[in-house]
């Protein structure tokens, strides 16, 4: 037989590809001749061609998010939640094969009203807006858990997921009108300007994650009039101080961060031809290191300034920010003195925007003239006069310390470190750890961010490996989730843990800190050095891009195992991840068990 097997998660990260490469083992094993369509982040999209639909006698759709079926008109189709094909692919083909009925694509609506059409007069009509800073695990889990939790109290919500490869299911003109309420579930600062005379609810990712019910409530409850450009430009105005440093922060760091990644495993790459082979001009060696090293590290720092300074300002702060990022990185100040000059830079934009006026006739002459002129002279000036040199001494000093520091000092850091990432799973302490080994590495300085990584994988295998030791202990919507969270954490994706962590959080965190800290530590001490910041165990497989592997993935191994154990000892009772239950079906795995399945 031949069939086409077709899978789609919301992120498209990592469920898709389990569920593509279950379902196609199993095909085999049934005899059957299989081609595979997977809508992921992994790779592009590659519809299957018009000789294999043509000659397709089952359709098999494991799908959680929009897939196209219109092409398989007349075929015999079946389809149904990813979940469902996770833990038993061969069962799942035969359900398909015996359910399985000749498809009908159902009319679509005109486009122009996809949501008052099946919107009761009355109900509130929502739209959301979902990013973190690196774009890849809580976009999307919070996307779908908003998704699920307006299906749950009776409201339409469409979620726009603004990730890794830009905007997803982005929202049309004609939804933005015809919503009441605009949640912006952001840790980054996106553009607000489409959104400006609407109502408009800002949280965070987690918020929308964890407590996504009561942030839909929230939302209708207590959002505010977006008035126009000049609000949506610099929003963070309006709250407090300290949150509005920190989102402009990891602004910066979110467009940083492929940079980053780029510029290390090309360094990593040419270290393949020898330690030292970079030195031989002219050889590919010497071209991989020129790129990594002399380009792609070269732009980071004035990346993050720059984006910084555009969180702050808009558009009108990226080029001062991005002329004193390039200047502290010409003055030996680093990422610190990027981080300064990006404030400087945007908030000094933002002033000249809000306080110069201008008669009107002149006036469009401040976004191209006065501002960039202004802000980036007295952005330049700062940095080269004031801020620079000092900031300079202190990173020196800071690099040369996590350089000599002593076994205690590294042992110390490695704890803190471990610990900060697996407190709060992508939340604002997560994000401070990652930030500063992210920072790091501009200056080559690599041990701190092999702590990190490893332990950020630590509370994601832990819990699969809980769920596995203690089975009796889990519900099967959490033995499923603790499948995913396994393959997750392997990818360093800490949020895998968050379903866990949100019922459980007196059990899941402590557990979690004694693993992330123990492996920090373990890390540090052997002077493991990691060149690339994201990418989990994936990365070992370049050669040189760790410096020590078996100890790194033993370090890795003692984490996970502690507080695998730890939490399968005491971790007591058999209950529901929160929202496992759902009036959608026997099938159904929804709320925040489904968010990290489909993630």
């Amino acid at each position: 037989m031949n069939v086409i097997l077709i899978t789609a998660c919301p992120s498209g990260v990592a469920t898709t590809f389990l569920a593509a490469r279950g379902l196609e083992r199993a095909a085999a094993l049934r005899g059957w001749t299989s081609a595979v369509e997977m809508h992921g982040q992994l790779a592009p999209v590659k519809p299957v061609d018009l000789a294999t639909l043509g000659g397709a006698d089952l359709v098999v759709v494991a799908a959680s998010a929009p897939v196209d079926l219109s092409r398989f008109a007349g075929k015999r189709l079946y389809q149904a939640p990813i979940a469902e094909a996770l833990p038993d692919p061969v069962a799942f083909l035969a359900r398909a094969e015996s359910l399985a009925q000749p498809y009908q694509p159902v009319p679509v609506a005109p486009a122009a009203a996809p949501v008052t059409a099946a919107t009761p007069s009355g109900t509130p009509r929502l739209v959301a807006v979902t990013a973190c800073p690196t774009g890849v695990a809580h976009t999307f889990m919070a996307a779908e858990a908003l998704t699920q939790a307006g299906q749950a109290l009776g409201y339409p919500v469409r979620v726009e997921t603004q990730g890794s490869v830009g905007a997803r299911d982005a929202l049309t003109p004609e939804e933005i009108r015809a919503a009441d309420v605009v949640i912006l579930a952001c840790d980054i600062e996106v553009n607000t300007a489409r959104f400006a005379g609407k109502r408009v609810f800002r949280t965070s990712t987690g918020a929308a994650l964890k407590k996504s019910q009561a942030t839909i409530r929230e939302a209708l409850e207590k959002a505010s009039v977006l008035q126009g450009a000049a609000e949506a430009a610099a929003p963070a105005e309006k709250k407090g101080v300290g949150a509005g440093i920190y989102k402009h922060l990891l602004t910066g760091v979110s467009f940083m961060l492929p940079m980053v990644v780029a510029g290390g495993l090309l360094i990593a790459l040419s270290f393949v031809f020898g330690i030292e082979a970079f030195k031989e001009k002219g050889t590919l060696a010497a071209a991989l290191m020129d790129i990594g090293s002399g380009a792609a590290f070269k732009l980071m720092v004035p990346l993050l300034a720059g984006y910084i300074a555009y969180s702050i300002a808009d558009r009108p702060g990226i080029a001062p920010g991005m002329v004193g990022g390039y200047l502290a990185s010409t003055l030996g100040a680093g990422f610190l003195g990027g981080i300064v000059a990006g404030f400087l830079a945007g908030y000094t934009a933002l002033a000249l925007s809000r306080y110069v006026k201008l008669p009107t006739g002149m006036d469009a002459l401040k976004p191209i003239l006065i501002i960039p002129l202004v802000a980036t002279l007295v952005t330049g000036l700062v940095m080269v006069y004031v801020v620079g040199t000092p900031v300079a001494a202190m990173l020196a000093s800071l690099t040369t310390f996590l350089k000599t520091m002593g076994t205690g000092n590294a042992l110390l850091l490695g704890v803190v470190l471990g610990a900060m990432m697996c407190f709060d799973l992508g939340g604002p302490i997560n994000k401070a750890a990652y930030a500063f080994g992210v920072g790091l590495l501009s200056e080559s300085t690599y041990a701190p961010m092999a702590a990190i990584m490893a332990a950020g994988m630590v509370p994601p295998i832990g819990m699969g490996i809980a769920s596995v030791l203690a089975r009796r202990k889990f519900s099967e919507p959490e033995r499923d989730a603790g499948k995913a969270s396994l393959v997750l954490g392997l990818c360093f994706i800490s949020e895998g843990a968050i379903p866990f962590m949100a019922k459980d959080p007196l059990r899941v965190i402590p557990t979690s800190l004694i693993g992330g800290a123990l492996t920090g530590a373990l890390s540090m001490y052997f002077g493991v050095q990691l060149m690339a910041p994201h990418g989990g165990l994936f990365v070992l497989l370049i050669p040189h891009a760790v410096n020590h592997v078996l100890a790194y993935l033993f370090a890795i191994a003692v984490g996970s195992l502690v507080t695998g154990v730890s939490y399968a000892l005491v971790k007591t009772g058999q209950a529901e991840l929160p929202g496992a239950a759902s009036p959608q079906g026997k099938g159904w795995r929804g709320g925040k068990g489904a968010t990290v399945g489909s993630n």
